[in-house]
Parts: structure tokens; sequence; C-alpha cells
């Protein structure tokens, strides 16, 4: 890797300019003129629409315009020293500091690291003390190559202990220094990412609080660990994008600002956070709580490493299907149950427009592009899957090897089970390749050309080799079975074996794999083939009585029996059931497993059987009460959901008052000592 900054990269008290612009169009010939760019007025382009964006002054005459761009063929550092200096939008004035950070479009990890070095190195004051004495062009680049790393740097002072805070700084919890968790990230994932995290340490050193951040810069992050996440008493989002993983922090006291008020007033962000931390109606990272405290913090085991990676690509993917779902269910509702009669849909977008209507006129128009939009969504559910379940070992290297593995199990007739196994072997492989410690020059192909080209081959190959045949044939022999057992009138049984699925584990693994399965059907239905409607139906409807039952039962039938934070659980369950969120029901699951999850299999069995019984059907595959309109009869589907919610929710009243009662009193009696 060449050297990041050059003599002739550096302009020492030279006028650019009499504003920002003028500066950053100077800096960007300057970047040409060295080689390292084929095109100024382009790269001048990308770092004004990042400017534009967000401004790039900072406190203490600094600027770093920056940008990626296709016009840069070599990461470089073009520096100024200005007198006087040119406003960038920084709170306290003029910039007399200013680095034009240029990096290619396609920059590699180790490039992008350099230049986050540069960027931390800026909140050093002795760093911005030694660019404003430097003499020469050469003495800038000795400074700047010894902060990134290109250059052996003297060692530095040890550094002064930070003093406890008091109680009357306000700065602790429980009567102990407070502790915080941080996440930074900024548009480009170079610069401002890595300057607020050495921001927010140092403040928090200074404040003597226990302070960690994680930075999601560009060339990826490195999670918290997630023991330091439990324990933490707040979380500070200093971000311009999303937080990767949120639901990790789910359930603590957040503040969040854009990334630049983390560079710019991290005593002020940590203030806020502790107050958040000491106030019990502080705002707080949505999601399901009680999984995330659950979090061990130990190395995860791996049946749960791969329940947790087979999790995130079914997130991922629902997406998918619940939009193209919808989309079918309403293609039907328009245009008529023989929307698609013969591949009819598809014709009539292709033959037909507004100015050009088909015979069925508008309904027949619209209806078909509701159904070939949804298709065409649905038709990402096994490759979806399989990149995120690829992803989530191997991050984004694992993304493209994944979907293609997919869409080969796709194109194998593999199905889902297709997709989950190619998303495994195209993680693990993309993996394994990026644990090999290449040479410097091949490091920045790894992660674009090296590892997806590997990793695809063999994935895919094993799948068009050896195992996509197999699994065609096992998801045929399990279609066939179904549709058997609907034409001999044991559907029935299907629709308790779904039910039991469906509440086994509450959005977990089994629970995803039937929905999934009930899902992959949907692309074979016709006004012929109706099992798959009768399928989903009885998956969705069973997902439903869990999150009801235990709201039926907490805020209604047996108040007493329950603590009053599942009371409270209980009346947002009510919300979650009706949308089939089945996760509804985790909190009073993890509480009491051996009570519940029997409970709500009975009901859930209950369900899926009165649901095939009724032959209720379900155009669409997520939704709940909020697609009545894609349900029919919705009678039936009505009372197979009160039927097996009522189930559920006597039976739990049974099992808490009979089976171990002194449990649930000692249980109760730690609530207000908790509290």
């Amino acid at each position: 890797m060449s050297d990041t900054i050059t003599p002739g990269l550096v302009s020492l008290d030279v006028p650019l300019g009499a504003d920002k612009a003028a500066v950053i169009r100077a800096l960007a010939a300057r970047v040409v003129a060295q080689g390292r760019a084929t095109d100024a007025e382009a790269l001048f382009a990308d770092a004004w629409a990042r400017e534009e964006k967000d401004e790039t002054g900072l406190p203490g005459g600094i600027a770093i315009p920056h940008a990626k761009s296709a016009a840069v063929s070599t990461p470089s550092l073009a520096f100024a020293r200005l007198n006087p200096g040119v406003d960038f939008g920084a709170p306290d004035g003029a910039a007399d500091l200013v680095f034009l950070i240029a990096a290619p479009a396609d920059a590699a990890e180790a490039h992008l690291a350099v230049l986050s070095k540069l960027a931390r190195s800026l909140m050093q004051e002795d760093f911005t003390a030694g660019l404003r004495a430097a003499s020469s062009d050469d003495d800038v680049v000795a400074i700047v190559q010894a902060a990134i790393g290109e250059r052996e740097a003297a060692a530095p002072a040890p550094a002064a202990a930070a003093s406890a805070p008091s109680a009357a700084s306000g700065l602790v919890v429980d009567g102990r220094p407070a502790r915080v968790v941080a996440v930074t990230a900024c548009a480009t994932g170079i610069a401002h990412t890595f300057m607020a995290a050495d921001a927010l340490t140092a403040a928090g050193k200074k404040a003597g609080i226990d302070l960690v951040v994680e930075p999601q810069g560009s060339s990826g992050y490195q999670a918290l660990p997630a023991d330091v996440i439990r324990n933490a008493d707040a979380v500070i989002f200093a971000t311009d994008v999303d937080v990767r993983e949120p639901q990790r922090f789910a359930g603590k006291p957040v503040v969040r600002s854009g990334v630049k008020r983390g560079i710019e007033q991290p005593d002020q962000l940590i203030s806020e956070a502790v107050a958040a931390a000491n106030d019990p109606s502080a705002t707080r990272v949505g999601g399901e709580a009680a999984a995330a405290a659950a979090a061990p913090s130990e190395t995860l085991s791996w049946g749960a490493r791969i329940q947790r990676i087979l999790l995130t690509g079914v997130s991922y993917m629902i997406p998918f299907v619940a939009g193209g779902g919808l989309l079918i269910a309403l293609g039907f509702l328009i245009g008529g149950v023989n929307v698609n009669a013969d591949d009819a849909a598809f014709t009539v977008i292709k033959d037909n427009a507004l100015w050009a209507l088909p015979e069925g006129g508008l309904a027949q128009y619209f209806g078909s592009v509701f159904f070939v939009i949804g298709v065409t969504s649905m038709g990402f559910l096994v490759s979806a899957l399989a990149g995120y379940i690829a992803f989530a070992i191997a991050d984004r290297p694992g993304i493209a090897p994944g979907f293609v593995a997919g869409a080969i199990a796709a194109l194998m007739g593999a199905g889902f089970i297709g997709g989950i196994i190619g998303g495994l072997l195209a993680g693990y492989v993309a993996w394994w390749i990026g644990r090999f410690n290449a040479p410097r020059w091949l490091r920045g192909l790894m992660p674009v050309v090296i590892i997806p080209l590997v990793a695809s081959i063999v994935a895919s190959g094993l799948m068009i080799l050896f195992l996509g045949r197999p699994i065609a044939t096992l998801m045929v022999g399990l279609n066939d079975w179904l549709t058997g057992l609907a034409a001999t009138g044991a559907i029935i049984l299907v629709g308790v074996i779904l039910g039991l699925m469906m509440c086994f584990d509450l959005g977990g693994p089994v629970n995803k794999v039937a929905y999934a399965f009930a899902v992959a059907g949907l692309a074979s239905a016709s006004a012929d083939n109706t099992t798959p409607y009768l399928i989903m139906a009885a998956v969705m409807t069973a997902g439903m009585v869990p999150p009801l039952a235990m709201a039926l039962a907490s805020t209604v039938l047996a108040r007493n029996m329950f603590p009053p934070v599942e009371r409270e659980n209980g009346k947002a369950a009510w919300l979650l059931g009706a949308a089939f969120i089945s996760e509804g029901a985790i909190p009073f699951a993890a509480a009491d497993p051996l009570r519940v999850i029997p409970a709500m299999m009975a009901g859930g069995a209950v369900t899926g059987a009165l649901s095939m019984a009724f032959a209720v059907e379900s155009l669409a595959p997520h939704g709940g009460i909020f697609v009545l309109f894609a349900i029919n009869p919705i009678w039936g589907f009505l009372i197979a959901l009160a039927a097996g919610t009522v189930v559920s929710a006597l039976t739990v009243i049974a099992l808490k008052k009979w089976i171990a009662p002194k449990e649930l009193e000692e249980a109760e009696a730690r609530v207000p000592v908790a509290a």
C-alpha cells in the first residue's frame, strides 16, 4: 500500500480560496496532480455532496471534508494549513487545518482503517499542535504518517488516572460510577465515526465513569460483548445512519444524537445518558428487552449460534414475504380469484397499459400489477433467507455467495430447506476464507472479489452437484404427503401439527420452520390447489394464539395470578397477538416455561385443527386481523382463533393454580422488593 500522504499533497500557509468550496476544489486538484485520482471535478463533486449533507468543520479549527469517489485510484490525504482560516461550519469559528480525505469507491478495509486513524488523531491536542508548528511539507508528512501508522511514532506518555465521580457530579447510578455504552456511526464510516468514539471515550475517562464505545465504520465493527451491554445503565447512539443490530440494546435507556454532537458535546451526551439511567420514564431502545437480557455473557454453544444465525436470516426474509404476500392478496382482492389464471397477470402487464386496458378494465389491470409485484417479491424468499444467513456468519462478504446459493437452491426446487443449507455453507466458507492472513497486496481484493468468488463456487457447486436434488426430492415428498393427507380428510392432523410447531418456541426456530414452510407453499397455490392457503391460515391463526391467550389470562380472567409486570405485558400482548407476532408471549414463557408453553401448544393445536376443519384460507402470509380481507371464511378464522385462545388461557390458569402454586406465591412476594 502506497503512502497515504506525500509532500506533494501538502499546502502550507498558501491561500486556496475564500470559501470552503474553493478549498475543497483546490485540494482535489492536488490529489489529481499527484496521479492519485483521475478527475478533480468528480472528486470535488463527491466531497461537496457529503459537505452539503453535514458540514465537516469541527471544534478547534479543524475541517475534514471527505468522500468515497470512483475518481480516486489511491487512498489519499491532502492537507492545507490556511492563514486566514475558512469557515467550514464549526461552532467555534473558521478552520485553519483542513484534511481532504479521498478514498476509492471500493476502498479496502486496510485503507479505511488508515484513514480512520487520522480522524482519531485529530482529537489529540499534541497532533494538531504539531501540524500548526510544522515548518515544512516533510514535517507535516512525518507527523501524519506517524499518526496513521505508516511511520514509527514515539511512545506516548502515560495517561493520568481518572478520578472517580463524586455523588454531587450526578454521574452515578445506585451510588456507583455510571456504566454507559455508546455506538458511533457516520454516513461514510471513515472520519466522524472514530472521532466521536474517541471524544466520548476521553470524556468518559475524564468523568471517571465506565464508558465503552462501538464505532461502526466502513471497515466493519467489533460488537460489544453481551455482558458489557447487559450491565450498562444507559446507551448513547451518536449516529447519522441506522445502528447495526440495535436489538442488542433493547430495553436500555437511550440518548440519540447525530455523530457530530458526539465530537462537539461528548460531556453533555454523557450527562444526558446518566440522567436517563436514573429516570424510570426515560426513552428506551425498542425491541424485546426480556430476550436481550437473557443473552448469555459466555461464548455461545454451537446450537445457540446456529439458532441465532437462522433467526437472523428469517428476520431479514420476512419483509420480502410480508410485503409480497399482501400485494398478492391485494391482487386477488382487486382482480378477482382468477387474476392469474393461466399466467394471465404476467401477460396483462406485458401487453397492456393504462391507455390500453385489458378486457377486464382497470380492476384486472391493477389486480395484475399488484399480483406480479407481489410474486416478484416472494421470489426473493429463498435467496434472501440464504443471503442473510450467510451475512450472520461472515458479515458483508457472505451476502453475495449466500444469495447465489439461495437462488441455486430455488432453481433446483430445494425450497427453503435448500436455502438454509446453502446459506450456512456460503457463510461458513466465506468466514473460513476471511480468516486467512493474506498478503497486503491481496487484502483489498479479499472482501469484494476473492471471498465472494470462492464461497459462491463452493456453496453453489455443492448445491448443484450433491445437495440440491436430494433436498428437492424431500420437498416434493413433503408436499405430496400434505396433498395426500388433504385428499383423505386428514388435513386436520396437519393443522394440529402446525399449531403445535407454531406455539412450541414462540417465534423460535421450530416456529419459523413451520412459518417458512407455509409461506414457501404459497408460490404453488392456485384456484385448483388451495392446500397452501389452508396451511397458511392454520399457521397464522395458531401463531396468534399465545400472545392473545396470555393477554386474556393476565388482564381479564386471572389478574391476581400474575405479577404487575406481567399484567403490563399482557396489555401489549393484545395488539401483538392481533398482528400475528407470536413473540408477544415470550416474557410470560421466559418467566414460567414449564406451565406456559404446554398451555400455548394446547391452544395452538385446537386452533390449527379448527382452521383446517372450517377450511379457512389465507391469501396473505402475515398481518393477523389486519388482513381479514384476504381470509375466507372470516367466521371460521374468528371461531378457530377464539377457541384456541380460550383453551390456552384456561389451561395456563389451571396449571398455575394446581401445579406448584407455592413457587408462584414466592415469585409474587419478590416483586415489590425488586421494584
